[in-house]
Order: C-alpha cells, then structure tokens, then sequence
C-alpha cells in the first residue's frame, strides 16, 4: 500500500464519523454498487483515478454518474473518495469497498456479528468444492454468482452480511473466496473496535476454555477481540491462534516438528 492511499484511507475514514450523520444499509449498498460501476468501466475508473486530474471535476462526474442511484450519504462518501489521491486504481475501488464494509458494520443491530456470520460461511464454503467454484469461477457470470449468494443466505443472515458477500462475489478483483471473506470480516471488526482472533484446537473447546483464553488474548493485545474457533484433529492437542498477521502456536504438533528438527540437527 502506498503513502498515498495510506493517507487517502485515513481521511475515508475519519469522513464516516460526521456528527449527526447517520449511515443505514442502504448507503453501503450504493457504495458496493458504485464500486462494481467504476471497475467494469476502464474508461470510469482512468478519470476518477487519475492523481493528476481537477478534484472538481472528478466530483462533478461523480455526481452526475450516480447522483440518482446511491443515497445522498453515499453520493457524499463518493465525492470524498475521488478527491483523494490514490497509489493506484485498485486502490481506488478497494477503497470504496472498504467504506461500504465499515458502513455495513455502523449500520448493523446490536447483537448480531457480522464477522461470525462471514466466517460461518467462509467454513461452508471451503468445505463444499462444488459451491467454491461456482462462487470463485471466472467463467462464472457475476449476476448468477449474486442470485446464488442470495439463495443460500437470504432469511439466514443479517442483510449486511448478505450484502457483503453478494459483493465480494461480483467484484473479487482476484482475491481468493477464503481472503475474500476474512477481509472483509477484519474491516468490519476493526470498524467495531475490536478485531478477529481465529483459535485452531484438536478438539472442541468448552466454553469456559475459550472466554479463559480470550480474556488473556484482551489482555495482552489491548483490544476486545471476536473468536472464530476451527477444529484440526491434526493438532493432537495444544491451540494455534492467529489475530492478523500475529500466530501464536502451542500445538502439540508443532512442538513435535520442531523437536524432530532438533534431533536431525
């Protein structure tokens, strides 16, 4: 990521904590929306993305593209987004996806996570080669990737989660199914102020075992954190935990490989 979307980010950002603007589910559909726009159009995307184009200009093409078909907020957070400098125009759209995940998770109910409804689905998925490729095919057309998404988790999931993963599908801009959805799960928690810790264990642990182990992962990190728990039987004991970048591995069959590495030596 360059300085320039760093910084582009930053004030994307800091433009979604207006007071006294409210954001609802229907402007993070006009900014996924708007995003599937701008990549399908080289055209749309060379003039919004130019670095070295008018600001005013960009914005009055912005708003005289969409200013019919996205909400006012989201026509608002648009303007914002071209005005900014961009280190690419990849950059550009990831950037309006990921004001679209963070409005999704200003707009969701209290109770209900989006990250655990991602992750769920992320493990359905993955475990279902047939429904991997048609979600990830290339070949497959956007439209009946949407229908599909919509099919298996409409009434299932919060609309935002629908919403989310309808998109992720449409515009994957060659990211993987799995990436996809961890992704778009880690903006939303980061919006949330929390973030995602992902606990691989031999077995199911119990309750009391995870809120132990989350409570001591809250303390060391300094933030609350969302569990997502896998079960590996090839672990033999111990957990791996993984929160971003950080794996922490005290499995059983860890220690085993390294001690079968020392012994070689």
């Amino acid at each position: 990521m360059g300085s320039a979307t760093r910084e582009a980010l930053a004030t994307s950002r800091a433009a979604l904590s207006v007071p006294g603007v409210t954001t609802d589910l229907a402007t993070a559909e006009s900014l996924f929306g708007a995003g599937r726009v701008i990549g399908s159009s080289s055209q749309l995307l060379s003039a919004l993305g130019d670095a070295a184009a008018d600001t005013a200009a960009k914005v009055t093409l912005v708003r005289a593209v969409f200013g019919a078909g996205v909400t006012p907020r989201a026509l608002d957070l648009l303007a914002g987004v071209v005005s900014e400098r961009w280190s690419s125009h990849d950059d550009l759209l990831a950037g309006i996806e990921e004001l679209g995940l963070r409005v999704s998770a200003l707009s969701v109910s209290t109770g209900t996570s989006i990250e655990s409804e991602l992750f769920e689905f992320g493990t359905a998925v993955s475990s279902d080669a047939g429904l991997e490729l048609a979600l990830a095919s290339k070949l497959g057309k956007s439209d009946a990737k949407a229908a599909l998404v919509e099919k298996l988790l409409a009434g299932k999931v919060s609309g935002q989660t629908l919403a989310i993963v309808r998109h992720l599908v449409q515009q994957p801009r060659g990211r993987r199914m799995g990436e996809l959805l961890r992704q778009a799960a880690s903006v939303v928690a980061d919006q949330s102020g929390s973030a995602i810790a992902t606990i691989t264990s031999a077995s199911v642990l119990s309750p009391v075992q995870l809120d132990r182990l989350k409570k001591s992962l809250e303390e060391r990190h300094g933030r609350s954190l969302s569990i997502n728990q896998i079960v590996d039987p090839a672990l033999v004991g111990g957990v791996r935990v993984q929160i971003g970048d950080l794996v922490i591995d005290g499995s059983i069959s860890t220690r085993l490989a390294d001690l079968r590495l020392q012994l070689v030596r």
